[in-house]
């Protein structure tokens, strides 16, 4: 597990979240600088963060929450035009 910086939030990863080569450090940076973070339509099991990565790319996330305290992240990239559209970005 990781820990997002300055938060009590940890962070697991999967393989899979790494398949678009967005790293770790900036999947935390994406859940410090968040714009949108909710329940994905009809899976709600599953959660959307759109967030900035280092660079301040926006990048798109699904995770699953374990606790309160703990989340999965099963995918991470570069955000896709559709889900900008959510944050008008």
């Amino acid at each position: 597990m990781e820990q997002a910086s300055g938060k009590t939030l940890y962070i697991e990863f999967n393989k899979s979240a790494f398949k678009h080569e967005v790293t770790k450090e900036d999947i935390r940076f994406a859940f410090d600088n968040k714009l949108l973070d909710r329940p994905v339509v009809g899976e709600e099991e599953k959660n959307l963060l759109i967030g900035f990565d280092r660079a301040l790319n926006p990048l798109e996330i699904l995770y699953n929450e374990i606790d309160e305290k703990s989340v999965n992240v099963f995918h991470a990239m570069p955000c896709r035009k559709a889900w900008l559209k959510l944050v008008n970005v």
